[in-house]
């Protein structure tokens, strides 16, 4: 891997999980300590990181838990089309799960009339959202708190899905094609989203025109696990075309 395309790896993986490990990167890239370092280094200058002995953490994220602020905020406008479409699919009375996330956020903001709704989820500001209404029902699991995603995540988080049985998951991803199906940046949400995936009748992919076609650095499933994905007019036909052929149902807003 080209050493730009190291760092934008990296750097998502930091954003997601608000820190890193030096040996951790080194393992998951293939690469010495040294060349890690000197990544580490460029990000920082710059300003996108702050090292520290033995790793990295993000710059923003003390400011970010502060203000119950996400990472992740651009696309902002086609988000909130894709949160109303997703939104509109719930019924009073069922239980979902949503996962953390900027257009997942989008989703629970416009749940706020429903009744009777039982929500699981790993964010934070999404249990905050919803859980102060008396017609919400909000669950969460236990894990290790993420800043960047104020979302809760790890072996712990995962095995609170277990045995779970709910109507429909909203899922957010880093990625997604063909070819490789479904991809995230960090390590530590694969397995909490794969258990929410096992846990739901109807999965529903919430994901921006413009995380269509790409591929991040670690396989979460394939396109087969999902039942819809709900996405913007910015999508490229080619990409609309083959989604649509695997099977899967899209719905473009």
């Amino acid at each position: 891997m080209l050493s730009r395309a190291r760092r934008q790896k990296i750097l998502e993986w930091i954003q997601e999980e608000g820190s890193a490990r030096v040996r951790a990167l080194a393992d998951a890239f293939s690469v010495s300590d040294v060349t890690i370092r000197q990544d580490l280094e460029r990000l920082e200058a710059d300003g996108h990181i702050v090292r520290e002995h033995g790793g990295a953490y993000l710059r923003s994220a003390q400011q970010q838990v502060r203000a119950m602020a996400l990472h992740h905020l651009v696309n902002m406008e086609a988000k909130r089309r894709i949160g109303a479409a997703a939104a509109a699919l719930v019924e009073d009375g069922e239980t979902i799960i949503l996962d953390s996330g900027s257009t997942t956020t989008e989703v629970a903001a416009n749940l706020m009339e429903r009744e009777r709704l039982t929500v699981i989820t790993n964010a934070l500001n999404i249990a905050l959202m919803l859980g102060a209404l008396p017609s919400c029902d909000v669950h969460m699991p236990g894990g290790h708190f993420k800043a960047p995603t104020l979302s809760l995540s790890g072996d712990k988080s995962a095995q609170y899905f277990e045995g779970l049985y709910v109507q429909k998951l909203f899922l957010a991803t880093a990625a997604v094609s063909i070819d490789a199906g479904l991809t995230y940046p960090a390590l530590a949400d694969i397995s909490v989203k794969r258990a929410m995936i096992a846990s739901a009748e109807q999965v529903v992919l919430v994901a921006d025109s413009s995380k269509i076609g790409r591929r991040s650095f670690t396989s979460l499933c394939g396109i087969d696990r999902i039942h819809m994905l709900i996405t913007d007019d910015g999508i490229a036909d080619a990409d609309a075309q083959a989604l649509e052929a695997s099977g899967l149902k899209l719905t473009v807003v």
